[in-house]
């Protein structure tokens, strides 16, 4: 997938106009982007246009209309597009008690590690996390991560070929086993990927 450009992003008085009918097919968008993994984890994978979306809000909350404000959240934000070759997800730990959460976050350290995601006949894809900077500690992870999972030419070539696609978790604390991904979600991924050439 191509990076944004500042030629792809609108104005901020274009964007006030095009924002309702575009932050509506984003959200209809983001419904095949999503996956749950139990109650309180979520994969929210990213593309050209969810990245769009975000970088255009930031734009619009912080009012930035100069080259180099723009190109700092470019700069920030392309790399979450993925390239042809894997998925790029936010993981999200979502507990909406405000203790709860602060218990469980000391409980999951290290969880971004143990996600997976697996095409049918091949190995378990685990994640490269949060590549840009650590967000845990020995005594709590974030509720916050960014995922990179690489896939090879013949997984993308099988899935492409119709092969499923599953995903789990293999915390101690917060084990999920495979979970199928929807056909919805598996097509808009499958959707993310290049034609895979395999020797």
């Amino acid at each position: 997938m191509k990076h944004l450009t500042r030629a792809d992003l609108w104005s901020l008085e274009e964007y006030a106009e095009q924002r309702p009918g575009f932050r509506a097919r984003v959200m209809e968008h983001k419904q095949t982007r999503q996956l749950g993994l139990g109650d309180n984890a979520r994969l929210y994978f990213e593309d050209v246009l969810t990245i769009k979306y975000q970088v255009q809000e930031m734009l619009r909350i912080e009012k930035v209309f100069e080259a180099d404000g723009i190109n700092e959240e470019l700069e920030a934000y392309n790399p979450l597009i993925p390239d042809g070759h894997n998925w790029k997800a936010t993981f999200m730990l979502e507990f909406e008690d405000p203790e709860q959460r602060a218990e469980r976050l000391a409980q999951l350290v290290g969880i971004e590690d143990q996600v997976w995601l697996r095409v049918d006949g091949y190995g378990k894809i685990y994640p490269f996390a949060d590549e840009d900077m650590d967000r845990d500690n020995q005594e709590k992870t974030s509720s916050v991560h960014f995922l990179r999972f690489e896939l090879t030419p013949v997984m993308i070539a099988a899935l492409q070929s119709g092969a499923g696609l599953s995903a789990g978790i293999e915390h101690s604390a917060y084990f999920i086993a495979a979970i199928t991904v929807p056909g919805q979600i598996r097509a808009s991924l499958v959707n993310d990927l290049q034609a895979a050439t395999v020797n």
